[in-house]
Order: structure tokens, then C-alpha cells, then sequence
């Protein structure tokens, strides 16, 4: 439990009962209570409502001797997480309607503990999701963001945080829809004997180049205006903003689950609420749309420019892209079971889209032109470390070492040494200045080894060369104090006037060595190497421009013929047979 790190368990083998969402691993809720005794309340009840088992995420509602809170652990990255923190303590700061942090007994907004960050916050009561049946409830929902994307202007993030910026990367966006689209054709050529894979290659150029189009005329819009104004300017996106994390409590639309935050154009928000708004609904519908854009307008003003870059992400063929991105993972059960239907459900909603998005591209003209003049800035260059630095607490879990442990006071280890006190006037503790060594130092070797440099003190070293004997001379050291060693050089050596390098030839009789010379190639037949442990020799036999590996025995051996005689106690006894000598004819 003390090496305890969060990962995510949605690979971990459960029971076939329990869901993974409502489920987290128990070295993680054990760990949630030791972070919860960090803080000043007592817990009376714990009740998860969800998790990210994919990702490492949890959030319980906890009941508390000082009413129902919430705690969280927050999946990304710690430095990524307190951006996200410092976001909502700055809204909350300003009274915005989002939930506010409880301190911990020290003061600070969060807990790092198994390399998660961990926070605990009010639990806003009652909290009721809007009415998605009617374009009143959308609307309010859309103000409700309009107010969030205001009040998140001017948002500086605390020191040490990981920024989270989505604002210059549009264009890159784009071009990634852009290219997945490619795959999907790729895919489905690849997988030919599905009903679903001709029904989408029969659509994909369609919305290939819808896509190619609107991303023409992106590059050729107001966006580069409007980064001009900065990060800031525009505030945060919530960049999960919906049904669920917008509801209507005390006051108004409150904003909820905001650890995904990052510096954005709002609008984005927007068209991901209304663009899954009217996919829910089968159908575009202009009044909805215009009143949903109305009521944004209402809590945070759009101008031409913002309204421009709105459409275009509109008209983008994102809704495609997001249901059909699945195939990549797992083709062949996608084919087999959903990509029928979602293309059904797509291509239903594309007229009705276009439609609509014809008749609202006029509506531009019904905002005011934005004022993106660039104006001069006081200094080119600013380096400031921002004001807002948030501290949070550690979980430390009890641990074996050694180190840990405080050293008592009675330990005579933990004593420590006196030190005598450094004298001024004693010659042995001074330690003099080092000078340093300079090109351009001119070293002249004289009868009595003077020692002259051409540096700007007038130091010298002089050393005699033959002392009287039972008198020490040191070294005499004038003005600026130096070492006697760092001038001490012997005198150099007379440089001989030329060089000769002598090699001893090796001779053929030491020991070991056999004189050989390399024959001619046709007088050199075999070279013979004996086999260990056998009485073979190898030998490569020359063939032209061919080496041939022979073998052959060193001795050779004739076949002794031999005369078996029968007898009847001599019947394996074999004697050689005697030669013939047969005399030599001669001839006249």
C-alpha cells in the first residue's frame, strides 16, 4: 500500500455482476479514506458515484459532519490537474457557479497521493439536469455556458502548472479528421465481404470532400485574427460541456467536473452542444439553433468573426467522424453490428444540416464586426512568474527505513563536533588566492630559476638553487600571494635536432617461429595440418582458381591377406599367406 500508484483497471478480470464504471480497486479506496483524514470533518459516508476505469478517475459523495461533500481523484497528469484547479478556484473566487474547494487542515486545495492529484469540494444541492424536450431548457443550458465562458476570462494558471491550450491548434484538428477519413476508405477496401463496408465507400468521398472544402475556407477566415487577442482574452472551454455537467441549481446553470479545462475559443462548446443536440433529435432545426445561439449571445456577445469561425466548425463533418472513428480499433465487429445504423442515422440529418446551415450563414451580418486591431504592446519582452502559486498536501505513508527515523537526542552519534575557531594570523589555516593561468604568460628559465610573469601584479617566485645546508630558504612571495608549486618548472631538455626510429628486426630463429616463404601458385600444391586425435591430414589440393579441401592418411596401410586353416582345434586361427616368388624371365 505505501508504493501504492494509480493506474487504470478497466484490463482487470471482475465478476461478471460488477461494472466497471462503479467500480474501483480497493488499494484506492483505502487510499482515498487516509486522504480524506487530512482534512477537518468527520466521514459518516462514502458512496462512489462513478469512475474512469479507463483512466484512473473516481469521484464519491461523502457525508460529512459539516453536510454532503464530494471527493475526487483527478486522472491526468498532477502538473496537468493544478491548471484545471487553479481554473476553478479562480472562478469560484469570483463567485462564479461552480463548486468551491474545501482546505485541507493546513490550508491548501488538494492531496497528492498516489501520483494523482485529489481534492474535495462542496456538493451542490439541488442540482437538476434541464429539459431536453423543449428548446427552453436548451437554452437556459447555452446561457449557462455563455456565463462560464465570461467569467473565465483573464485566468492567469498558478506557477508549476502544465498550461492546457487548445486554441492555436484548430487548423491541426482539421487535418486530422482529414487524414482518419482516408483510413476509414482504407479500411473498408480492406474488408470487402460486408454489407456495411459498400455502403460506406459509397459515402465516404462525399464527406471527404465536404471536409477538404470547409477546411479551405477555414484557413482562409478571420482565425488568425482572433488569436491575436491571446489566451486570456478568450478564457477556457470547458471541452465536456452537456446535459450532465451543466444543471440548474440555486441561482442559475451550475458547471461541474471541470478537470479538463484549457485555454480555448468558447464557441467550441457550443457547437459540440448543439451539433450532439441535433443528432439526438434525427433532425437540424433552425429555430432551435437560433435560439440556443441567441441565448449564448445573451450571457457572452459574439461578434461577426467569432460567428464566422462558429459556422465553419458547424458545416465541418464532425458528427461523421466521431461515430464512424470506432472502426479503427476493432473493424470487423464494427462492420458486422453498428456501422450499419450510424450511417443510417448520419445520412438522415445531413440534408436537413445543410439546409439550415444555408439559411444561418446569413445571419452573420446580425452581429457587430470585432475590433482586432493590433495594438502596440510597452515592452517587447515580459518575463514574469504569475502571482498565484498553489501548495497542496502529500499523503506520506508510513514506511520501514532507517532514514525516517528521528535520532535521538541522547544518541552520542547525533553529536556534534566542536570546531576550533579559524585565526586570522595562523599561517596554516589561510588558504591565498589562486591566479589564474593566462595565455599569455611568458616563462624565461634563468641561472638562479627566477620565475618573471607578464601578468598585471608584479609577483614573483624566487627559489634558490643550492641552499646553505642547515639553513631553509622557502620560497619568497611578494604582493599577491600564489602558490611556489604553481611556477615551479624544471628546465626543459635540450631538443635533439633529428629524430630516428629504430624497430629490431625479428629474427627467424626465436623460438616458436618457423621461417616460411610463400611459393609460387603453381609449385604450391597442399599444405598439410594434422587432426588432433586421429592420424588424418587435411590438406587443400590447388585446382586452377579453385581450392579443394582433400584428406588424406599419412601412412598408408596394404590389406594383408590371410588363408584360413581348418582343423578342428584351430578354426578361427588365420596365418598370412606366404608370397610367390616367381623368377624373372629373362628376356634376349
Amino acid at each position: 500500500m505505501e508504493n501504492y500508484q494509480i493506474v487504470p483497471w478497466i484490463d482487470d478480470v471482475l465478476s461478471p455482476e460488477v461494472v466497471h464504471n462503479m467500480y474501483v480497486p480497493p488499494e484506492m479506496e483505502t487510499m482515498a479514506r487516509q486522504v480524506m483524514e487530512l482534512y477537518d470533518m468527520q466521514v459518516f459516508e462514502m458512496v462512489l458515484i462513478t469512475s474512469k476505469p479507463d483512466k484512473g478517475g473516481a469521484i464519491w459523495k461523502i457525508g460529512t459532519n459539516h453536510g454532503n461533500r464530494s471527493i475526487k481523484v483527478l486522472h491526468r497528469r498532477p502538473q496537468r490537474s493544478l491548471f484545471s484547479i487553479g481554473a476553478q478556484d479562480y472562478m469560484a473566487g469570483i463567485e462564479a457557479r461552480v463548486p468551491s474547494f474545501i482546505p485541507t487542515k493546513d490550508g491548501n486545495l488538494y492531496v497528492e497521493a498516489g501520483g494523482k492529484m485529489w481534492i474535495v469540494t462542496e456538493w451542490i444541492e439541488p442540482l437538476l439536469p434541464v429539459s431536453k424536450i423543449d428548446l427552453e431548457g436548451a437554452s437556459s443550458l447555452c446561457y449557462g455556458l455563455g456565463e462560464f465562458h465570461k467569467n473565465s476570462k483573464g485566468y492567469v494558471p498558478p506557477f508549476g502548472s502544465e498550461v492546457s491550450s487548445r486554441l492555436y491548434s484548430w487548423p491541426k484538428y482539421y487535418e486530422k479528421i482529414i487524414a482518419k477519413i482516408g483510413w476509414f476508405r482504407d479500411i473498408a477496401t480492406a474488408y470487402p465481404e460486408f454489407t456495411a463496408s459498400t455502403r460506406l465507400l459509397a459515402v465516404i468521398d462525399d464527406f471527404e470532400k465536404q471536409a477538404n472544402e470547409i477546411y479551405g475556407r477555414f484557413m482562409q477566415s478571420s482565425y488568425s485574427k482572433l488569436l491575436s487577442k491571446g489566451e486570456a482574452h478568450w478564457g477556457l472551454a470547458h471541452q465536456d460541456y452537456g446535459w450532465s455537467n451543466g444543471q440548474m441549481g440555486p441561482g442559475g446553470i451550475w458547471v461541474i467536473d471541470l478537470d479538463g479545462v484549457s485555454y480555448d475559443l468558447p464557441i467550441r462548446d457550443l457547437r459540440k452542444l448543439m451539433t450532439s443536440t441535433m443528432d439526438d433529435m434525427g433532425a437540424w432545426d433552425i429555430t432551435w439553433i437560433r435560439g440556443m445561439i441567441d441565448a449564448y449571445h445573451q450571457a457572452n456577445p459574439l461578434d461577426q468573426e467569432t460567428f464566422e469561425i462558429l459556422w465553419l466548425d458547424m458545416a465541418f463533418p464532425n458528427e461523421f467522424y466521431k461515430h464512424v472513428k470506432e472502426i479503427v480499433f476493432e473493424p470487423i465487429p464494427f462492420f458486422q453490428t453498428e456501422l450499419e445504423p450510424i450511417l443510417q442515422r448520419v445520412l438522415a440529418t445531413e440534408t436537413s444540416k445543410w439546409q439550415v446551415l444555408n439559411e444561418l450563414e446569413k445571419d452573420k451580418f446580425n452581429y457587430p464586426a470585432g475590433d482586432y486591431t493590433m495594438e502596440e504592446p510597452e515592452a517587447l519582452f515580459e518575463f514574469g512568474r504569475p502571482e498565484r502559486a498553489l501548495q497542496g498536501d502529500s499523503l506520506l505513508l508510513p514506511q520501514d527505513d532507517f532514514w525516517t527515523q528521528p535520532i535521538a537526542s541522547d544518541d552520542p552519534s547525533a553529536a556534534q563536533p566542536e570546531l576550533a575557531p579559524i585565526l586570522e594570523n595562523d599561517p596554516l589555516i589561510m588558504q591565498p588566492e589562486l591566479i589564474p593561468a593566462f595565455s599569455e604568460i611568458e616563462l624565461e628559465y634563468i641561472e638562479d630559476r627566477r620565475v618573471e610573469t607578464t601578468l598585471d601584479s608584479e609577483a614573483f617566485v624566487l627559489i634558490p638553487n643550492t641552499p646553505e645546508p642547515g639553513i631553509a630558504l622557502p620560497a619568497i612571495v611578494t604582493q599577491d600571494p600564489a602558490p611556489a608549486a604553481l611556477f615551479h618548472f624544471p628546465a626543459p631538455a635540450p631538443t635533439p635536432t633529428k629524430f630516428t626510429l629504430r624497430i629490431p628486426k625479428r629474427s627467424s630463429k626465436a623460438k616458436g617461429i618457423k621461417k616460411t616463404v610463400k611459393p609460387k601458385r603453381k609449385y604450391r600444391k597442399r599444405i598439410l595440418k594434422s587432426k588432433t586425435g586421429t592420424m588424418i591430414k587435411t590438406g587443400r589440393k590447388l585446382k586452377k582458381p579453385l581450392l579443394k579441401k582433400v584428406t588424406r592418411p599419412i601412412f598408408k596401410f596394404k590389406k594383408k591377406s590371410v588363408k584360413r586353416i581348418k582343423g578342428k582345434r584351430s578354426k578361427n586361427i588365420t596365418q598370412p599367406l606366404k608370397k610367390q616368388l616367381r623368377p624373372r624371365q629373362k628376356t634376349a
